[in-house]
């Protein structure tokens, strides 16, 4: 039987393969289908993709980390919830349908109807494939997940591009949402076969909703302060803006978002150990926004000076409007790598209700900044750079919250480990400054391949000789022990 370590290590390693082999796969199908595709069609889906995004949080209500969370539900009790799963989505795809020409007449696009209409389908399944998709996660088959998520994805990103070059047009981006949402619901109820209840009993819900309330509440907000940008500039300023806008910020996100799943899993258990201890919480936590702090802001660095090169690699010349929004959203890279960390520190300290506020106080703020740069300055550069604004707003507003409320102290001793790892990314932002003056080229690829080895070598001689060592030497010695 393995050990708890040695569980732990094959989860991870078998999540990583799983999330960087599906990164690849979704870069190579987006990179090609943006080579046969208008910005128009992708700026459809964007906003399809946003509500459909939000119809699957709330009909999630929290059933999948309970689940997990609670190994005493029966056969029985999963039963009843994975009938009250089929019910929601049932439900919440029917009112889509329903209500889809209404919301293609608001954005005033009649392709937005049928769009929706077809994603509705693959909402219904993945509702439904929640409680028997949580048992894989429950049972820790990490392994199964992993090869099960590569395999689709796979055959899924075929089959999209295949579509797309014999002219299927927007319904090739559809393919994937759409199969993928039945494979997954295929494959788990015949792994977790679960019976159906016609009458469903609400008791085996009441525990999931003591267990995720302000979880729930702070999903909610943290979603509509994300994703309004996206629904607003594609009624505002037309869906041909947002689908530059879009692609930029997914782009931007693709490391942020590679990086905070790889680490924010293990945050939580390593700063859990440090509960009962305040002092050394607070030393932890500020270890931590230091080591965050080392890999956002030269990142940040990078991606500014890279931007036109990314987007000209991966989406191709005709995607030209979207570098300028890229080069401004990307200068939040650094400051929303430590954020993601904030949420596991409020879950430490069992103050979910202030992790709340502080979501709820983000999604405000980002809203307003999003209202003013779409109907004030009318673009989506100033919807970037009002987002930056009220991002920064943010990152301040959560960690000073943090310090006076939780650790009672002052936020400078949160804003001294900051300080080495900005002076040393200023300075790296020189350095490729100087490339981009220097190393002027026609060929995409030659230009990001100098600056990705500059920015390289400046993060290992940071890391060697800035104060950092003792990281590589902590992880040598752990695998030494292995």
């Amino acid at each position: 039987m393995k050990s708890t370590q040695q569980q732990v290590l094959s989860g991870v390693f078998f999540t990583a393969v799983a999330k960087y082999s599906n990164l690849v796969i979704s870069l190579v199908v987006t990179a090609i289908l943006a080579r046969l595709l208008s910005p128009d069609q992708f700026g459809v889906i964007a906003i399809a993709m946003v509500i459909i995004a939000f119809l699957n949080l709330i009909a999630d209500i929290g059933l999948f980390p309970a689940v997990i969370q609670y190994k005493d539900l029966d056969r029985k009790d999963l039963g009843q919830l994975f009938s009250l799963s089929c019910y929601l989505g049932l439900i919440i795809a029917s009112a889509l349908i329903f209500t889809s020409p209404w919301i293609a007449h608001y954005y005033q696009q009649p392709l937005l109807k049928n769009v929706i209409r077809l994603l509705a389908i693959g909402l219904f399944f993945t509702a439904s494939s929640v409680v028997p998709n949580a048992m894989f996660y429950r049972e820790r088959m990490f392994k199964f997940i992993a090869i099960r998520s590569f395999l689709i994805q796979v055959v899924l990103g075929v089959i999209s591009i295949t579509a797309a070059l014999y002219g299927a047009g927007i319904y090739a981006l559809l393919i994937n949402p759409i199969l993928y949402s039945i494979l997954i619901f295929i494959v788990s109820c015949i792994h977790f076969p679960l019976p159906f209840r016609f009458k469903i009993s609400l008791d085996a819900i009441r525990p999931v909703l003591r267990y995720s309330s302000f979880q729930f509440l702070f999903n909610i907000v943290n979603y509509f302060g994300k994703n309004s940008d996206t629904l607003l500039i594609g009624r505002h300023l037309g869906v041909g803006l947002l689908g530059y806008y879009d692609k930029a910020y997914q782009l931007m996100s693709l490391p942020l978002q590679n990086i905070t799943q790889v680490i924010t899993p293990v945050i939580h258990p390593i700063l859990s150990q440090k509960k009962g201890h305040p002092s050394q919480l607070v030393s932890a936590s500020e270890e931590l926004v230091k080591l965050l702090a080392l890999i956002g802001f030269p990142l940040t660095a990078f991606l500014y000076f890279s931007a036109g090169d990314l987007i000209f690699l991966f989406f191709g010349p005709q995607w030209d409007q979207a570098i300028p929004v890229f080069k401004i959203l990307s200068l939040t890279v650094g400051i929303q790598l430590i954020l993601s960390s904030s949420g596991s520190i409020f879950q430490t300290t069992g103050d979910t209700k202030s992790m709340f506020f502080s979501g709820l106080f983000s999604a405000v703020l980002n809203v307003s900044g999003i209202l003013i740069g779409i109907f004030y300055f009318r673009s989506i550069l100033a919807v970037a750079q009002c987002l930056t604004v009220t991002i920064s707003m943010n990152f301040i507003f959560t960690y000073l919250l943090m310090y006076m409320h939780i650790f009672k102290r002052s936020i400078l001793y949160f804003f001294m480990p900051l300080i080495k790892p900005v002076i040393a990314s200023l300075f790296l932002s020189l350095v490729l400054y100087i490339c981009t003056l220097v190393f002027i080229s026609d060929i995409v690829w030659y230009a990001l391949a100098i600056k990705s080895m500059v920015s390289l070598l400046f993060f290992i001689g940071m890391v060697w000789f800035g104060g950092y060592r003792s990281y590589v030497e902590l992880y040598l010695k752990k695998n030494n022990k292995k």
